[in-house]
């Protein structure tokens, strides 16, 4: 194979794994699915690696042409794959953790019915995560785009028989199709102004532009780009489906929904840089929008007690840095981040998994507790994990957020305050979720037996549940235990406990890695001044944050039932999210719902369409009715209707005639 054609290898060898599983899997070993899932995805990072490490330092984007896919008059879309330095960062992370993870899952859904399914999905989620990121492109960029979306919705959606998950599945759909609406704009925009989707011929059209002839297409393009990147990456108003995914077993979130596909939105962004350098009210309104879902979803962070509820909302909020960082021209802290945040918060999905097992399958932290000693390795790692988000210095997390807020006191003061306040809720909710697992006294199993379960993984459904009688698993402590006594409460096997080791070490050391620098020939420099005075502040946040922790949930735990009831305003507006999703079903959803049940399906179907159609047919049913009378079989009768019909013609004749 020439050195020239390689990229393609990239992405076929995670879609082998998944035409392999989705065809024969089912009818073969678990452990052969693992071989085949495992090995296409660490073939495909192997790959990755050997291929940069060929094309050397990237100081020009490499480009390969495999076809053209599109031809129309003048324009026209090549299949093309591209590479340059943003582009390296993102294929390491996303097959390196992707490896990791796929590692993990197969401890984790070792007893899971559909086991073939699930792997073969995670494959398929790899192939087009791969095309996304490799895309010369914004139509090819859009391809991978999608079905990111759809195998996310298959993912959300894995545990079908529980209606949950179902209806997590098609809010994730939904909510992203609205997002993919203004994307779908953005590119029709970017067409008819530069006259091609290639982002070399775009970007470099775009570099010459004069603002004051340019303003306002660049804007318009811009912001639309903005509402596709916020129904990806889970910003406002299109957040509301990221912390229902949590329905989706817990390696999904940890992939799909913090390493990888939610990360796209600001990949998108810092790829096309070069159009929001031109549009500094869409690099505003980026800024702001990420400033303010960053704090707004810290705050539901809070309150929260399903452990990956909490780090839901931690995604999202992390993911409002990402696009401050963008807004402010910090587009390589941003991705900086984006590289630390996969590593930390891939191991604290990975790690509250690893805790769901060891409690059998229970997620409210409130009946946790004292496990560190009960699950050391789990213990330890997630510790890295706390201080990294935690921003504690020189952990990975400091050194990407601190850039991002540095850079925003430089830019727009408001804006680095509320990102600090963020920091220390950061700080304070991770603590929380940490003080409530592991320090303590064990409180479970819950001893109320209506308790309710939300988002459950663990669960044996799927297609090979009951039709096929394949990897049948009901999980006998699915119960919860509750009432049932003491359970056991053991270290998930090495298999899952070696990825957590490995993030454990980027988290811990991830900062150090040299991403701003080796980024700025792309998306510029994003240093900024150390000012004595913001950096002293963002020291205080996680000291604020994991000290008020602590005082709350370990010195005094009775002190957080106490605030609650004192300001149980604010307490129930925050425990239930601000109750937006209540809020979009009274004002969207049951609009839509009702409007389409009365209108279109009662009004418009059945009674315009079926009415006209009905009528249709009982009129030529009335016609045929009358006309058959006519035929009686009476040889009289008929020679009646002749003569009758004989006279008519003739006296029209006539008449005709005469008015003639």
């Amino acid at each position: 194979m020439a050195e020239s054609q390689q990229l393609w290898l990239i992405p076929a060898l995670p879609l082998l794994g998944f035409l392999i599983n989705s065809t024969v899997g089912r009818k073969m070993s678990k452990q052969f699915v693992s071989f085949i899932a495992i090995a296409s995805v660490v073939a495909s990072f192997l790959w990755v690696a050997k291929t940069l490490n060929a094309l050397g330092a990237l100081e020009q984007p490499h480009v390969e042409h495999y076809f053209t896919w599109i031809a129309s008059g003048t324009f026209s879309v090549g299949f093309d794959f591209s590479v340059d330095r943003l582009t390296s960062i993102m294929l390491l992370v996303v097959t390196g953790i992707g490896s990791l993870i796929h590692i993990y899952a197969t401890g984790y859904m070792a007893h899971e019915g559909g086991y073939y399914r699930f792997f073969a999905y995670l494959n398929l989620f790899m192939f087009f995560m791969l095309i996304l990121v490799l895309a010369a492109n914004f139509l090819l960029l859009f391809v991978g785009w999608e079905g990111v979306g759809l195998c996310s919705y298959l993912l959300i959606g894995f545990y079908f028989l529980e209606k949950s998950a179902g209806d997590a599945g098609k809010k994730a759909f939904i909510v992203n199709r609205i997002g993919d609406f203004g994307f779908s704009l953005a590119m029709f925009l970017v067409f008819i102004n530069f006259g091609s989707l290639d982002f070399g011929t775009v970007f470099g059209k775009a570099a010459t532009l004069q603002p004051e002839h340019s303003a306002g297409m660049i804007t318009a393009i811009c912001l639309l780009l903005l509402v596709g990147a916020a129904g990806k990456s889970a910003q406002i108003p299109l957040y509301v489906w990221l912390p229902d995914a949590m329905a989706g077993p817990t390696p999904v979130s940890a992939l799909i929904h913090a390493a990888t596909m939610v990360t796209a939105g600001v990949y998108m962004v810092c790829r096309s840089s070069s159009l929001f350098n031109n549009a500094p009210i869409a690099m505003e309104t980026v800024a702001i929008v990420g400033t303010a879902t960053a704090f707004f979803a810290a705050t539901m962070g809070l309150a929260q007690n399903d452990i990956k509820k909490v780090f839901a909302y931690s995604t999202v909020s992390q993911l409002g840095y990402m696009f401050l960082g963008a807004g402010v021209g910090a587009y390589s802290a941003g991705i900086f981040h984006v590289v630390t945040h996969a590593f930390f918060k891939a191991l604290l999905f990975l790690g509250a998994g690893s805790v769901i097992m060891a409690c059998h399958h229970e997620q409210d932290m409130r009946w946790y507790g004292g496990l560190r000693k009960k699950i050391p390795v789990t213990f330890g790692t997630l510790c890295c994990a706390w201080v990294a988000i935690a921003g504690i210095p020189p952990f990975s997390g400091y050194h990407s957020k601190d850039a991002i807020l540095l850079a925003a006191y430089e830019h727009a003061r408001p804006l680095f305050w509320i990102g600090a306040l963020t920091a220390a809720m950061t700080a304070f909710y991770v603590s929380r979720a940490m003080f409530l697992t592991f320090f303590g006294e064990y409180r479970g199993p819950n001893p109320n037996p209506d308790h309710g379960h939300g988002g459950h993984d663990g669960h044996a459904h799927g297609d090979d549940h009951a039709a096929h009688g394949h990897d049948v698993h009901a999980h006998k402590d699915h119960g919860h235990g509750h009432g049932h006594g003491h359970q056991e409460i053991k270290e998930s096997p090495a298999v899952m406990t070696i990825p957590l080791v490995i993030l454990a070490l980027l988290s811990l050391g991830g900062g150090f890695l040299n991403i701003p620098d080796w980024l700025e020939p792309v998306l510029g420099s994003s240093h900024a001044e150390h000012d004595p005075t913001a950096v002293a502040v963002l020291y205080a946040t996680f000291i604020l944050g994991i000290g008020l922790a602590y005082v709350m949930y370990v010195l005094s735990p009775g002190l957080p039932d106490k605030l609650a009831s004192t300001f149980k305003g604010l307490h129930t507006l925050i425990y239930n999210k601000y109750f937006v999703d209540e809020v979009y079903d009274v004002t969207i959803v049951h609009p839509i719902t009702e409007g389409s049940r009365y209108f279109l399906w009662k009004g418009v179907d059945a009674g315009l369409i079926d009415g006209a159609v009905n009528g249709a047919g009982a009129v030529s049913r009335w016609i045929g009715g009358s006309l058959r009378h006519l035929q009686g079989g009476n040889i009289r009768s008929y020679a009646t209707w002749v003569v009758a019909g004989a006279v008519f013609v003739v006296v029209a004749m006539s008449v005709w005639g005469g008015v003639r």
